[in-house]
């Protein structure tokens, strides 16, 4: 299998949104400014640099309008937010961000207590937001989790992965990112999972999120990657923990996943050492451990 790797393949960076809204730490809109500002001199081509939801639910992201404003765009970066809903839309295009991204699940129950809603009454949340980015050229991103297991129902149906991201696609999502939001799968099933989205949904539609909670997010990369997928989130310093799992790390490390596939012949375009820089500086300003293993031995 290793004769059919890549040349390349794309990180999109998660840190700014999907790390930070997990931190207990919130940084003022300046200190998320600066983190932007870094990850876009590393090489990063895509980050995800905020998320236009309630402060109530999430304060974290609160001054995501102040930071879309002031960020220094590069030429080449696509800055994408995640809006949830109409309300979040409108604010992301008052900012001009330049992609938006919706959050689905592959289990009810999650889907009822991350979002207060069934399945099927969140793609119906959605399908307007989609309709109005079409509207202004602006490409969605899909996102499903809970797709290789759930905290409230355990073990997910790989049909049921496969319903919600077609219908995301159907919709009008251009790429859906495969989320193990628990981090709990392994080889095996991510070879499975894979493998029955592929039979409906080109590789090049698809992308994979895993936290690494019990160590096993390189081990599903590797595999995702054997199968064909170039597109893989990840978080710099392993930002964002896990609030399923207490005490357990969450986002796999972006140097971790770099390192990985630089050693491997696989080309990112991200400067490693610039990243595992940008990782401690973090860290630091966060007063956490670096979740980066290989941030850790670089120090």
């Amino acid at each position: 299998m290793f004769d059919l790797l890549p040349k390349t393949v794309e990180i999109v960076e998660v840190g700014p949104r999907d790390g930070l809204q997990n931190e207990k730490t919130s940084l003022s809109a300046q200190d998320k400014i600066d983190f932007i500002d870094q990850l876009s001199l590393v090489g990063c081509k895509r980050i995800e640099a905020g998320s236009f939801v309630s402060p109530k639910w999430v304060p974290q992201m609160a001054s995501s309008d102040e930071v879309f404003r002031t960020i220094k765009r590069v030429d080449g970066i696509r800055y994408s937010a995640l809006t949830p809903n109409m309300k979040g839309f409108d604010l992301a295009m008052q900012v001009g961000v330049q992609e938006v991204a919706i959050f689905g699940a592959a289990s009810q129950s999650f889907s009822q207590k991350n979002i207060n809603c069934s399945i099927q009454e969140s793609l119906e949340r959605f399908a307007p937001v989609v309709e109005k980015a079409k509207q202004h050229n602006i490409p969605v991103r899909g996102y499903v989790s809970c797709v290789l297991g759930c905290p409230y129902e355990g073990d997910i149906k790989v049909e049921d992965v496969v319903t919600v991201s077609t219908a995301l696609l159907d919709m009008g999502c251009y790429e859906i990112s495969l989320g193990d939001t628990i981090g709990v799968g392994t080889p095996l099933k991510t070879k499975a999972l894979i493998e029955a989205c592929l039979l409906v949904i080109p590789s090049s539609q698809l992308a994979v999120h895993f936290h690494d909670t019990y160590g096993q997010a390189l081990a599903n990369i590797l595999t995702a990657i054997q199968l064909g997928i170039r597109v893989i989130d990840s978080s710099v310093a392993g930002l964002g923990g896990c609030p399923y799992a207490k005490g357990a790390s969450g986002n796999v490390a972006s140097e971790d996943v770099v390192y990985m596939l630089h050693n491997m012949g696989i080309n990112t375009g991200i400067d490693l050492n610039k990243l595992i820089q940008v990782g401690k500086s973090m860290s630091h300003k966060l007063n956490r451990n670096n979740g980066s293993k290989v941030g850790v031995a670089g120090s």
